[in-house]
């Protein structure tokens, strides 16, 4: 393996850790780094390329565990000194679940359906557009109102219209984060407490797709593929570790619009580039 091969699995890395968890869809950017510039599937054959993006998704994964550590270890009851008094009031696993229960459905009885026809340039800028619609509404809606600015006081009933609006985030180009934050807006949670829900939920329903990902494409952990496989998780780490520890210092004063407007630009790049 030469310095090219590494230093594209090292940006692509990059590309996921700055993008898998921001209001911007992940996919829009692959398609222009990877399939326009770097060219990945033709160092390795398409199936190894696809196990890659799975296992620098991992790698993004990883980050969030990091950052949200001490919350899900209180999650698990796996958190030392917190008695049943100490939890009380804080985000319980089964609101998490509640979040998850919707788009866990629906990746199911429609993954093969979307990766067979959703993963297109033309669905990937639809979902980049739309979404950054939606994100102009959830801020418009939101200028003014005093909202929820705590993730544990979250109701069941805020987790489950959260989950259903992370079920737009299947659609390739719409973006989950995107999809959630903004949903959770809507629904009456702050910036900051609709994103730590988000990441606290992509962590599972990630994981699991992730999961079986990897255990349909074991067989192409090769030793040549090593370490390209081995850098991109670094990267992506590193990379995602940095973004949302920034993002979420700035969430509630930045909110979306600007990552709104930059998917628009991003939509009409990719139009641009490929139309």
């Amino acid at each position: 393996m030469d310095i090219w091969e590494l230093f594209v699995a090292f940006i692509l890395g990059l590309v996921e850790g700055l993008t898998e968890f921001a209001p911007v869809s992940s996919t829009g950017h692959l398609i222009i780094v990877d399939d326009l510039l770097l060219h990945s599937k033709e160092i390795f054959t398409e199936p190894v390329a696809n196990t890659f993006k799975v296992v620098i998704q991992l790698g993004s994964i990883l980050a969030v565990v990091i950052v949200f550590k001490d919350r899900f270890m209180n999650l698990l009851g796996l958190k030392k000194g917190v008695s049943i008094a100490d939890s009380r009031g804080r985000l319980s696993l089964s609101k998490v679940i509640v979040g998850l229960i919707p788009a866990g459905i629906l990746g199911v009885l429609f993954e093969d359906y979307i990766d067979k026809h959703l993963f297109s340039v033309e669905t990937v800028i639809i979902g980049l557009v739309i979404g950054a619609i939606l994100m102009i509404i959830a801020d418009r809606l939101h200028s003014g109102v005093i909202k929820m600015d705590d993730v544990d006081q979250i109701s069941y009933k805020q987790a489950l219209g959260v989950g259903l609006f992370q079920c737009l985030g299947l659609w390739p180009g719409f973006s989950r984060s995107g999809s959630t934050i903004a949903g959770g807006v809507l629904l009456g949670l702050s910036h900051r407490a609709a994103s730590d829900f988000t990441f606290i939920m992509a962590v599972p329903i990630m994981l699991g797709a992730s999961a079986i990902s990897l255990l349909k494409n074991w067989q192409y952990f090769t030793v040549d593929a090593l370490p390209f496989f081995t850098v991109g998780f670094i990267s992506a780490f590193l990379f995602a570790l940095l973004f949302i520890r920034f993002f979420l210092k700035l969430i509630n004063t930045i909110k979306l619009l600007p990552f709104a407007i930059y998917r628009i630009i991003l939509a009409g790049v990719i139009y641009f580039i490929f139309f």
